[in-house]
Parts: C-alpha cells; sequence; structure tokens
C-alpha cells in the first residue's frame, strides 16, 4: 500500500487549518481579530465596487471545494499523482497568505492586507498554471476534485483583489486624482470583465467564469440604486455570460477536432 506523503500531510492540514481559522474568525465572540470582516467592510457604504453581504456565500462553496479537494489528495492512492505532484506546497502557501491577510485586515492593517492579498492571487495562479487548466488532459475525477476547486478559489480572490485594493485606498483617503467613485467603480467593474473574457477564452474555464459573474452581480446588488453601477455590472455581467455560453457551444457541441478541454 502507498504511504501518505509529507507533501500530502502538509497541504491537507494547511486547507484544513484555513477553513477552521476563517470559519472562526467571523464569530464574534471567539475575538480573533478586533472585528469580523462584514463588521470592517461596512464602514464605508460609499465604496461603490463592492458586493452585496449575500456574495461572500460563495466562501462555503469554495470550501466544500477545498475540501473535496483536500480529502482526495489525502488518499494514499493518490500520492504519486502527477498532477498533484506539480502543486508541490503551493497549496500550503495559500493557506499562509489567506490566514495572513485575515489577521491583517481584521487588525486594521489595511496596506499589510493588500501584500497578504496579492500573495494569495499570486499562489492561486501559480497553482493554476501548474494545473493546466483547459490546457491539459485531465479525468472526470481530477477535474472535479482538483482544478475546479482551484479555478472556484482564484475566480473569487481576482474580484477580491480588486475590492480589496479599492478599500485600502479608500481607508487612506485616496481622492482617486479627482475622479468621482462612481467612475473609478465601473472602470474596475470593466477590467474585472476584461480579465474573466480573457480567462475564459484563453483556458475555456466555466467555473472562473460563473464566479466572476456571481460577484459582477452581488456589486449590482449593493448598488441597485446608482444607475452606473447598474449598467456597468450588469452589462459586464452579461458579457461574461455570453462568453461562457459561446465557449460551451463552441467546444462541447463543436465538431470533435476543434474540441478542448473545458474545466
Amino acid at each position: 500500500m502507498n504511504k501518505v506523503s509529507l507533501r500530502q500531510i502538509v497541504n491537507g492540514l494547511a486547507i484544513i487549518i484555513t477553513i477552521v481559522f476563517n470559519t472562526i474568525s467571523q464569530i464574534p465572540s471567539f475575538g480573533i481579530g478586533l472585528a469580523t470582516n462584514a463588521e470592517i467592510a461596512n464602514r464605508y457604504p460609499d465604496l461603490l465596487y463592492f458586493p452585496a453581504n449575500y456574495a461572500f456565500s460563495i466562501w462555503s462553496i469554495i470550501y466544500l471545494g477545498l475540501i473535496a479537494y483536500t480529502i482526495y489528495q489525502f488518499l494514499p492512492a493518490q500520492r504519486d499523482n502527477d498532477l498533484l505532484k506539480r502543486l508541490g506546497y503551493l497549496p500550503a502557501l495559500t493557506a499562509v497568505f489567506n490566514i495572513g491577510w485575515l489577521l491583517a485586515f481584521q487588525y486594521f492593517l489595511f496596506p499589510l492586507s493588500m501584500v497578504m492579498m496579492l500573495g494569495l492571487l499570486g499562489t492561486l495562479i501559480a497553482i493554476y498554471i501548474r494545473l493546466g487548466t483547459g490546457r491539459v488532459s485531465v479525468t472526470p475525477t481530477e477535474r472535479w476534485f482538483i482544478q475546479i476547486p482551484f479555478s472556484l478559489y482564484l475566480g473569487w480572490i481576482t474580484a477580491a483583489t480588486v475590492t480589496n485594493a479599492t478599500y485600502v485606498l479608500k481607508d487612506a483617503g485616496w481622492n482617486g486624482f479627482g475622479i468621482a467613485p462612481e467612475v473609478w467603480a465601473v472602470i474596475m467593474l470593466i477590467v474585472t470583465g476584461v480579465v474573466a473574457l480573457g480567462m475564459i477564452l484563453r483556458f475555456h474555464d466555466i467555473a472562473y467564469g460563473l464566479v466572476i459573474i456571481w460577484a459582477l452581480v452581488a456589486i449590482y446588488g449593493r448598488y441597485p440604486e446608482v444607475a452606473t453601477i447598474t449598467i456597468a455590472a450588469l452589462g459586464v455581467a452579461a458579457a461574461v455570460f455570453l462568453a461562457l455560453i459561446a465557449d460551451v457551444v463552441i467546444n462541447r457541441f463543436g465538431s470533435s477536432s476543434n474540441r478542448r478541454v473545458t474545466a
């Protein structure tokens, strides 16, 4: 029987610790930080690139995906799985940055939280590249238990990085070069959409695209009375959705010679 490797143990435990730490950090009575994420986030109701509170429920889906990955990669039979071996200890590194971001944010060290967020984003990008999502053939099990969990994670952190940056700048008193907050919000929405479209066109990643759509619609949900945000958020979300539909049609129903791997 194959023994579980040190890599499997470290990555698995790191993910479990991340999930537990993040869960209890949102319970005020535990007092991990000075305030919960929701309490801090709601300090600036005029921060126009920020999703409605319900949007953060997507963490439950991300956590389920990471739990599925953890269980799968823990299996002794997966010790020599090439796809998992490519990741090395990067999943454990995501735990360091995730928990580091949480502590920095909850202790109002917002510039440091930006550093942690960028570290998390960079690590997830490195994982994504090593997994070859949308570019290499994998089994359905590997797609669901390895690639898709990290696609969901990367999708949300992509949007969260922009959100975190706008929060840090707001807290620092940046005036946006005199440009109206609504204009900056529209620019950020468009940038988010362009990134999502690039990921869909290049990697044919449905899971990533759906997370971005969720984030965009949730931004609209927070500011439905702001016309510019409504038009931009729903417009960009619609563009990403149409790109997903087109990609699915081309990849799933096109000629067999033109089909690509979709994760």
